[in-house]
């Protein structure tokens, strides 16, 4: 497989799962500016709509939407226990879970990133956003991750997220349960390693 990534982005969380779940797999850095790879590639040959992550497979078929991919992934390594199997409600539960980070938080945050809003819009932004991390807290002042069974790919995917924080001036350590899930989740050697290999 390859992992069409670029540094700081949400392609991180799916980079996360192929190294937790000990999968073979080639990273491919993509230029977000340029949509080129680092090889000189066509991104947009690969994948049209723009941006990462992309999962090419084996068979040359392409996957896209973090979402999507991380069940891909994690469904390769059921005994990994990242996801609960599909038609049980448990993953049902884990889909909401990807789904509220994937529109309210990767969404919320994402926004911030446009330079077309002016600052007071931005305001209104937070403001909904902070109204989220609150949700989050609820479950993540009683447990260590989203899932009571522990770590899953949708922890994988919120860590990444909130990693933006930082880049607008939000402290996390205004919601103390989302400072100390993203501290626990910085500790797993799948996060140190695929943060390093991203990074170099």
């Amino acid at each position: 497989m390859k992992l069409y990534y670029a540094p700081h982005a949400c392609s991180l969380a799916p980079h996360i799962v192929l190294r937790e779940l000990d999968l073979p797999f080639e990273l491919i850095r993509v230029d977000n500016t340029t949509k080129r790879t680092a090889s000189g590639d066509d991104f947009l040959a690969i994948n049209p709509k723009g941006y990462v992550a992309a999962l090419q497979l084996d068979n040359g078929q392409v996957l896209t939407e973090g979402p999507a991919i991380l069940q891909y992934l994690a469904d390769l390594r059921p005994e990994a226990n990242l996801a609960a199997a599909n038609g049980t409600f448990e993953r049902v539960r884990l889909q909401e879970w990807l789904n509220f980070i994937s529109t309210e938080i990767h969404g919320g945050l994402g926004w911030l990133f446009s330079l077309q809003f002016p600052d007071e819009v931005k305001v209104l932004i937070k403001e909904k956003l902070f109204k989220r991390f609150a949700v989050l807290c609820q479950t993540l002042e009683r447990q260590d991750y989203l899932m009571a069974d522990g770590f899953s790919i949708a922890d994988a995917y919120l860590f990444t997220v909130l990693r933006w924080a930082r880049l607008f001036a939000i402290d996390l350590n205004q919601w103390p349960a989302l400072a100390r899930f993203q501290a626990r989740v910085d500790e797993r050697s799948a996060v140190k390693k695929a943060l390093a290999a991203e990074l170099v």
